[in-house]
């Protein structure tokens, strides 16, 4: 069954409803900030540069665009760690580009330059600074003193041929009076980016589209080409949707990273934006290593992958059910793997690369036994197959692999 029929004539989409014209504006950018801001988490393990090496390659290959390549002013490692992902974008001639976080000081970009004329490979810097009244406040920060800290960062790292983003955090609780100086100052100095960031999680799917319409309108009112990133943390479960919330009112670049590693609860989720950027047809790229990118982070940052994840996580397509089992293996008998790969789950497994399991536990029928036997190589047996569901109704979980075994070869046995 084709990828049309399927969708178009088994499956109604509420999604597309109402819908008019594409889903995004624009073609997406997307920035992941898995080797930065992702392993701030108080929880990770700061990966090797092997381990960085290699996740970069799978940036590259799931077609992300940018990534950050970490803070070489925090150190000689960090610094270090930056020069050699640097040369391996340049040696390996990858499509990705690259950026690096720094505070506005100039102590901070001063390594990005060196870097940049190290390696040849042109760095974008994104420079960070807190924005919102309750951040001044804290710090005891005017905004005159913002204005000026800006200023001089801002201005070394254009004077030496830099691209740079503008980072106010905690844009999504800033007053728009403040917002605006500091927008209109900074496109003014010649920054390339205004980064909207969502720094503590704060921001609702409505506040994200009311702050990027805003900030449209400003930079429409300065004539200048100035390109918009949004910057989101998941405090209150809502990375993903404020990403896609994002990109919908028209933000050039949106940040995430691997499983939203990332300081308190993380980041947006990189998988997941481009996961389900994929299913609403906004980009086409070939997202089959996307299961390999997020357990290569898990590796590389002592993170456990959730049993629940999406798409990466262990029981993303496996089903002890016995109705949904049954379903499942009705659309197998009718060899339609498609089929199969939809008919319990919004997600197709083939699409990303895994596929659709079927297990043995105490809510079970006999459609599970005889899925499980044939995927593991065991012609049926009605007395086999009885003696497993009997064992799995008498179980408190999902019978293990070394358990059916057992039971198989006791029923060899005689």
């Amino acid at each position: 069954m084709s990828e049309k029929s399927v969708s178009q004539e088994l499956i109604y989409d509420w999604n597309e409803v109402r819908r008019s014209g594409p889903l995004l504006p624009k073609k997406p950018e997307f920035d992941d900030e898995t080797l930065r801001d992702g392993i701030q988490s108080p929880s990770v393990k700061d990966p090797t540069i092997e381990q960085k090496v290699r996740i970069l390659h799978l940036m590259n290959d799931l077609g992300i665009t940018t990534a950050n390549i970490g803070l070489p002013g925090a150190g000689p490692r960090a610094k270090e760690d930056v020069t050699r992902l640097a040369h391996e974008i340049v040696d390996h001639k990858l499509s990705i580009k690259a950026n690096c976080a720094c505070r506005t000081v100039r102590a901070d970009i001063e390594p990005v330059v060196d870097v940049s004329q190290a390696t040849g490979l042109p760095l974008e810097v994104y420079t960070f600074i807190g924005s919102s009244g309750i951040r001044q406040f804290a710090e005891n920060w005017t905004l005159d003193y913002i204005l000026k800290t800006s200023e001089k960062a801002i201005a070394y790292a254009v004077g030496e041929g830099m691209d740079v983003s503008y980072v106010t955090e905690d844009t999504t609780r800033a007053r728009p009076e403040d917002l605006d100086k500091l927008f209109r100052h900074a496109i003014d100095l010649g920054v390339k980016r205004l980064v909207l960031c969502d720094t503590v999680g704060h921001a609702t799917p409505d506040g994200t589209r009311n702050l990027v319409r805003w900030t449209q309108e400003l930079v429409a009112s300065t004539g200048k080409d100035v390109k918009l990133d949004w910057h989101g943390h998941n405090d209150r479960g809502l990375g993903l949707t404020n990403a896609i919330a994002a990109l919908e009112a028209g933000v050039d670049r949106v940040h995430g990273s691997a499983m939203g590693v990332g300081e308190r609860v993380g980041n947006a989720p990189m998988d997941q934006i481009l996961l389900n950027l994929k299913l609403l047809g906004a980009i086409d790229q070939d997202l089959t290593k996307l299961v390999e990118y997020c357990e290569a982070v898990s590796e590389a940052c002592a993170w456990p992958i959730p049993w629940n994840y999406p798409l990466a996580g262990r029981d993303a397509f496996r089903t002890a059910t016995g109705v949904h089992a049954a379903a499942i293996v009705k659309a197998f008998n009718m060899n339609d793997i498609e089929l199969a790969d939809r008919v319990y789950s919004g997600v197709p497994a083939g699409l990303f690369g895994k596929h659709q399991e079927i297990e043995v536990g105490h809510m079970s029928g006999k459609s599970n036994v005889k899925a499980w036997l044939a995927a593991h190589g065991h012609e049926y047996d009605d007395d086999v197959a009885t003696a497993i569901l009997a064992a799995a109704k008498d179980t408190d979980h999902t019978l293990s692999t070394a358990e059916i075994e057992a039971i198989i070869a006791r029923q060899k046995a005689g």
